[in-house]
């Protein structure tokens, strides 16, 4: 597929926009891609390697209405920002719902899509969205999106789950924004320290995204005993009576990393998931094909769970994880300093068995996590029942541009409601942590 021509020259900055990821080139993406992490790791849904088999899997593409037009800026022939790009003619594969804002536009006779996302699609995972050599780059990629996106009298932009540096450059280029909460576990122990008052502040660092709980230690678990010794006696409770269910069911787990996951164990993770969006009424999101792609592109961030009950598999759980930042040579090398994160993704049961998604989801990973020196454990979207497993609320923020005025001024108003209900709901989340209160 051909790249669009050049769209606009900024300064010194040449703007394209491609029609498809697999022409943009995967060495430059990944190497400006490895500059936004500097906790030593990749970010893995934002590989190129992952968004190009997004496309080329079917799975988001212009036939399932997401049509790519990713935007690069240049200096010369030296790629300075870039970002996933795409137009959209619904808001599934999202999880930052604005359904309303398009009925509203449909009420008025207006046309609320196509509109332009900026994410992984069907990724409700926080990360970098404008990946950028400095921050006048990424500044002036905000600038670019906002003109690009009036030039094809687009309704809106949305940045979802946008890391902290893209949420300051959409902040100064006057984008809304817009507050969420997910659900996340670290390897160290928090206690409450304070009686929090409200979000914590723009750029901070994340304490469980909550004011109020700091580290109560500096080392990780040992353990999963050593973990549940951290929670309060209810929960600790809760939690081994729910893994006690599951073992006298005669359930066992077993798991595979990276390309120790079989062909065999792809395919029954595929009729798991698959099962499981149907048991709801939809159609999976993503095909087979796909994971075909992540096990032979970018097999080292799965990490598959497969529940079995007398030798038979019967349900499993598929876990994403971080990738070292790899050197100048192309090779990851281990470090002691790199955070290491890992993703709940997918999930699917050909059995119903009490509590079995507890354990497949939660205190198998988390489990894994502590043996295996993770930092944390990101839940995914929404998910309040996450909190009795030691998940706790952390804020992500989106960023938005709407090209009608009055709506623009209607959704402002409209987020700052809705964000001091976000901030209520913090508060009220903190107050029903579960760990221990230590003072």
């Amino acid at each position: 597929m051909k790249k669009e021509p050049l769209k606009n020259n900024v300064n010194d900055y040449v703007i394209r926009v491609f029609d498809s990821p697999l022409v943009v080139d995967a060495h430059a993406w990944d190497d400006l891609l490895a500059q936004q992490n500097v906790a030593g790791t990749l970010n893995p849904f934002m590989r190129h390697a992952y968004l190009a088999a997004m496309h080329a899997s079917g799975s988001a593409s212009p036939e399932t209405g997401w049509t790519p037009r990713f935007m690069a800026l240049y200096v010369g022939e030296k790629l300075m920002a870039a970002c996933a790009l795409y137009l959209k003619v619904h808001s599934y594969g999202e999880y930052v719902f604005d359904w309303a804002w398009a009925n509203a536009y449909q009420q008025h006779g207006l046309d609320y899509y196509p509109k332009a996302v900026v994410a992984p699609p069907f990724t409700p995972v926080p990360g970098p969205r404008l990946l950028a050599r400095d921050a006048a780059s990424r500044v002036m990629l905000v600038k670019a999106l906002m003109a690009w996106c009036e030039a094809e009298q687009l309704s809106s932009l949305h940045l979802l789950f946008a890391a902290d540096d893209d949420i300051a450059a959409c902040a100064e280029a006057g984008l809304l924004l817009r507050h969420t909460i997910q659900f996340h576990w670290k390897n160290v122990a928090p206690t409450l320290v304070a009686s929090p008052t409200a979000l914590t502040p723009e750029g901070a660092g994340l304490a469980w995204g909550c004011p109020a709980l700091q580290p109560l230690a500096t080392t990780k678990f040992k353990d999963f005993d050593e973990f549940l010794a951290t929670l309060n006696q209810e929960k600790r409770k809760k939690i081994r009576q729910e893994r006690r269910k599951v073992a006298e069911a005669g359930v066992v787990f077993r798991w595979s990393r990276g390309a120790d996951i079989s062909a065999e164990d792809w395919d029954f993770f595929y009729r798991c998931y698959e099962r499981t969006y149907l048991e709801h009424g939809n159609a999976p999101y993503l095909s087979r094909d796909f994971f075909e792609h992540m096990a032979n592109t970018m097999p080292e961030n799965w990490l598959l769970f497969v529940a079995e009950r007398d030798g038979v598999p019967m349900a499993c759980s598929l876990i994403a994880l971080s990738a070292e930042t790899p050197t100048s040579d192309g090779r990851s090398t281990p470090s002691e300093t790199a955070q290491k994160t890992a993703y709940g993704r997918y999930w699917g049961a050909l059995e119903r068995v009490d509590c079995l998604h507890f354990e497949a989801c939660y205190y198998q990973p988390l489990q894994w996590c502590i043996a295996h020196g993770f930092d944390s454990f990101e839940g995914g979207a929404q998910g309040e029942h996450k909190m009795a497993r030691a998940l706790l609320p952390v804020k992500t923020t989106s960023a938005h541009w709407l090209a009608h005025p009055s709506f623009a001024d209607a959704v402002e108003r409209f987020l700052e409601r809705e964000g001091q209900g976000i901030a209520n709901y913090m508060e009220d989340l903190e107050r029903r942590n579960p760990f221990k209160q230590t003072q």
